[in-house]
């Protein structure tokens, strides 16, 4: 029966930073530029499992009372050709406009006395309301009417696709099966205690996370890791909230509250992806800042200067020019489909099992032409199995005893190999004094004696002789000293992860440099790497030493990922341009220091997590090209009198959606 690694244990657990992957912060509760809100509170929203959107017909109520005037005018004069007197004109149209219209108005006036006067809700005013005075009352209508048409199915689309991720994500059951008593109570999984143990029949998702009480189960872990494929767990295994029970009734002792589950926590970080907004999104914003107030000082400028320059000048014709100006250079497309992208792409490698932690970092993922990855539970299983036991002046009972009592102290997959052989045979000792020296072994006093259990570097570290020949060893080893003395050692083996060969060719072919860093033996880090086909490979290094390697590559102008899963890996984590960490096996310091988790610890995520990067950038710069392109062409046509108010507004709200749906469909796409 496989065993997993102590590590894993309580992974449902370890995702506790991950609370920072779309929109937190001071942008939790921001509006983006357009009046609409693209975060929303994901784990208080109760439509949140809705994949059917509202279209907000009840609110838009107004838009269209104020189309349905626009249409029968419309009908009146160019239909049936009624000439309607300029003081009847000017009520009808103005009734249809303020219906329309007035919630832009009143967003614009509110801005404006706090003194924003530069954004599109301003620049719609004046582009309508000039409309007015110069007595196109139609146009200035069909304007207001079709931006507010666009706008409202811009809601909608933004709408759309927040409701796709959660519906994906906050798939949390509404209550479970506890079983007090004697009696299977349902409760809701907030209800449910610490210890206490829940029941899940086939095809129900599993609420909360525990530990395996059933022999065994099999699971579709799809929600947590992007993986469909049946995973099977026995008895004492980690099972995590968000899981499907596929076969039989199976039971589960509880190990964690709703609010701590792996899957809440996940939803944590989905709601707050975007607190670090890519250098895009940064620049989209600091663009639409500078780029609107010029905008107006361009129309005012296409009203006046061409009374100093032009003969026959005319008023009414340059000023009409302005509002088409006006009209056209509105900035919706770049501020609402640029981060809407970026949460697209977040939401696509969430589905995939990648968790990022900002917008920023799908960015930093194009960029990458290093890996460097560590060798322990990164491109190895981590599942470890004692092979050997070879004792020195001590029975062999004995050094399995008091070395499986030290390492029960740890949770690295070796220590948790060693505890697992052991069994039963360590009984009631117990070790005092424990210290864990990152990167050589374990350290603590058993019956009075002070027992160390590592590799050989703790050896040399407390100057323990050993012989020369256990340094030609292979396999990874715990070397013990009992009392300053040699007393033998524990040989482990470990198993390749089945994708990793695959994943490290596939960065191969995307040009990216691959490094292995590890503190096993340099003999045992060879072995892999000539297994897996990996670029370089060094052994012996404590974390200091990973540390100066991948320095040492940054020195060179590379762009570094560095993935791993144990503490000492933390510090090369924050070191690297994108840190990335291995959510089963990892560690909760590396988990919480890392940009990027994989959740079910496959190598082959790294390049899908590259790929997401890249196809959300594609699409961003589609949509900035789209947009300028579009614009720039109008806004020329509008200057040189070619365009009308008509076309300019049908060019803003086409464009507009056009990049939004663009935006949109990264989420159906594949990585």
């Amino acid at each position: 029966m496989e065993q997993r690694p102590n590590e894993q244990r309580n992974k449902g657990l370890a995702l506790n930073q991950l609370s920072k992957v779309i929109e937190s912060g001071e942008e939790k509760a921001k509006t983006n530029s357009d009046g609409y809100n693209l975060s929303g509170d994901i784990k208080n929203n109760p439509e949140t499992k809705k994949v059917k959107v509202d279209m907000g017909l009840k609110e838009n109520w107004n838009l269209l009372v104020g189309l349905g005037i626009l249409a029968i005018v419309l009908v009146l004069e160019h239909g049936f050709k009624v000439e309607l007197p300029n003081v009847a004109a000017l009520i009808i149209n103005g009734t249809a406009y303020l219906f329309a219209g007035y919630k832009v108005l009143n967003l614009a006036f509110r801005k404006s006395i706090r003194g924003n006067f530069f954004n599109e809700f301003v620049l719609m005013s004046v582009a309508t309301l000039g409309a007015f005075v110069i007595g196109e009352y139609d146009e200035g209508v069909a304007v207001m009417v079709f931006y507010g048409i666009g706008e409202w199915f811009q809601s909608v689309a933004v709408k759309r696709a927040k409701a796709s991720i959660k519906a994906l994500l906050d798939i949390r059951p509404e209550e479970v099966t506890v079983l007090r008593n004697g009696t299977a109570t349902v409760v809701h999984p907030s209800k449910v205690k610490l210890g206490e143990t829940i029941q899940m029949r086939p095809g129900e998702k599993v609420a909360l996370d525990g530990e395996l009480a059933s022999e065994s189960a099999s699971f579709n872990t799809a929600a947590l890791t992007g993986e469909s494929k049946p995973d099977t767990k026995y008895k004492g295994e980690p099972v995590w909230a968000g899981m499907i029970n596929l076969n039989t009734v199976s039971t589960a002792k509880v190990t964690a509250a709703f609010k701590d589950s792996k899957l809440s926590k996940i939803l944590e970080m989905v709601q707050d992806a975007t607190a670090r907004k890519s250098q895009t999104q940064l620049f989209i914003s600091r663009f639409a800042k500078v780029y609107t107030p010029i905008v107006f000082f361009l129309a005012l400028a296409l009203v006046a200067i061409p009374y100093f320059v032009v003969e026959d000048y005319v008023f009414y014709t340059w000023f009409y020019r302005a509002l088409v100006f006006l009209v056209i250079s509105c900035p919706c497309a770049l501020v609402v489909s640029i981060p809407l992208g970026y949460f697209g792409g977040i939401g696509l490698a969430s589905r995939n099992g990648i968790l990022f932690k900002g917008g920023n970092f799908l960015d930093v993922m194009t960029k990458v032409n290093a890996v460097v990855m560590d060798k322990t539970g990164t491109l190895t299983k981590g599942v470890f199995r004692v092979q050997q036991v070879v004792a020195v002046g001590i029975e062999e009972k004995e050094l399995v005893k008091l070395t499986a009592a030290l390492e029960k102290n740890s949770t690295h997959p070796i220590a948790k190999a060693v505890t697992d052989y052991a069994g039963d045979v360590i009984g009631e000792v117990r070790a005092a004094n424990v210290e864990e020296i990152s990167g050589h072994g374990m350290k603590g006093l058993m019956n009075g004696k002070e027992v160390l259990a590592g590799n050989t570097k703790l050896l040399k570290k407390f100057r323990v002789t050993y012989p020369a020949e256990i340094e030609s060893i292979v396999d990874t080893m715990v070397v013990v000293a009992i009392r300053n003395q040699y007393a033998g050692y524990i040989t482990i083996a470990d198993e390749i992860k089945d994708d990793a060969a695959q994943a490290i060719q596939d960065m191969h072919r995307l040009n990216i440099k691959t490094v292995m860093l590890s503190g096993d033996k340099q003999s045992v880090v060879d072995q892999v790497s000539k297994m897996i086909g990996i670029a370089e490979a060094y052994g012996d290094l404590l974390p200091e030493g990973k540390v100066k390697k991948v320095q040492a590559l940054k020195d060179q102008g590379r762009h570094i990922a560095f993935v791993g899963d144990g503490v000492n890996d933390a510090p090369v984590v924050a070191l690297a341009d994108a840190g990335i960490a291995m959510g089963g096996l990892g560690s909760d310091a590396t988990i919480e220091t890392a940009d990027i988790v994989i959740q079910n610890d496959q190598p082959s995520k790294i390049v899908s997590a590259v790929k997401a990067g890249k196809l959300t950038r594609k699409i961003v710069w589609q949509n900035i090209i789209l947009a300028m392109t579009v614009k720039i062409i109008v806004l020329g046509l509008g200057a040189g009198g070619v365009a009308n108010l008509w076309e300019a507004v049908i060019a803003d709200v086409g464009v507009a959606l056009l990049a939004i749906m663009n935006a949109v469909r990264i989420q159906g796409m594949k990585i």
